[in-house]
């Protein structure tokens, strides 16, 4: 029995055979999906000829210059009419048909304003990365509020919109996703809810498969991107740290490498994490770092312009 309208929103940039297979999932669902919107960037590399005729598939065009994190989907956001709405990303491949249904369970619990998904690791993916998925994406599920902010601290505003879900009337009472912003669009509008007083729920039971084998520099460039979104939101991120919780993630690693019969692989641990670290203290000190420096530290150049 349908709870409530569901319209999924996916922004896409030269979608591959994963964005394929996302689309092939979506129709299986268990959970009735009222509309697909796909907000395109760049009409001239978009397959529009093997999605245009699914009837609650709708995609809409925009330019490269256009595209924000938070502006593209906050403008998708006003052009849906469902209760909740389910942001991916082109290549979270549903691991299963209930990955909707999942979701929807947790806003049976009326104080639930957002829910996100489980993501499991590819077959390619490095050992290291793998073990990340499993530390930030553990298998049991979990409610986040306000009051575990003093022990979990930054991971209470954790959120991905890899694959999440929000309740569309507090999306429109706190104002949705920045309307600029250079990443990390979904932790900012969590750490409002937070502090409004909602909760975030991790929902174990609904999967996704996605993972990423990034280089060294482009997990500085990630985390340089990642400090200047919390140094451009002070009210949500002034008073939380992340290096901590990063340093537990890398001693937790580096005894999972040990215990796995693999402690040559602590050196590239440590190599990855500075780089890490690099990259989000120069981020944190953008301000003071002159125009050419912050492009070269950057993932998202047109930002910048």
């Amino acid at each position: 029995m349908r709870k409530y309208k569901v319209d999924i929103i996916i922004p896409t940039y030269q979608p591959d055979e994963k964005f394929h297979r996302l689309m092939k999932k979506l129709q299986k669902q268990t959970y009735p999906i009222e509309k697909i919107l796909i907000m395109n960037t760049e009409i001239s590399v978009f397959p529009s000829k093997d999605y245009e005729n699914i009837p609650n598939v709708e995609i809409c065009h925009l330019s490269k210059q256009e595209f924000d994190h938070g502006g593209t989907r906050d403008r998708a956001a006003s052009l849906v009419n469902s209760e909740l709405m389910l942001f991916m990303t082109q290549d979270a491949v549903p691991a299963d048909e209930y990955l909707v249904e999942s979701l929807v369970a947790a806003f049976d619990d009326e104080r639930v304003m957002a829910a996100y998904a489980r993501q499991l690791p590819n077959k390619d993916c490095k050992l290291i990365e793998r073990y990340t998925r499993r530390f930030n994406y553990p298998s049991e599920s979990c409610m986040k509020s306000k009051v575990d902010l003093p022990h979990l601290g930054i991971k209470t505003f954790f959120c991905s919109n890899v694959c999440a879900m929000y309740r569309k009337s507090a999306y429109v009472k706190w104002g949705g996703f920045e309307k600029r912003t250079i990443f990390n669009e979904d932790m900012i509008f969590a750490g409002k809810l937070v502090q409004a007083g909602g909760s975030i729920a991790y929902v174990a039971e609904a999967k996704v498969i996605h993972s990423h084998n990034l280089g060294n520099i482009e997990q500085c460039k990630r985390n340089f991107d990642l400090a200047v979104s919390q140094v451009n939101q002070p009210q949500i991120f002034a008073d939380v740290k992340s290096e901590s919780e990063g340093l537990r993630l890398v001693k937790r690693t580096a005894r999972y490498l040990c215990k796995s019969g693999r402690p040559w692989l602590v050196i590239s641990l440590v190599i990855t994490s500075g780089c890490k670290l690099l990259g989000y203290s120069l981020g944190k000190r953008y301000q003071k770092l002159p125009k050419w420096l912050i492009l070269k530290l950057t993932l998202n150049k047109t930002y910048w312009s």
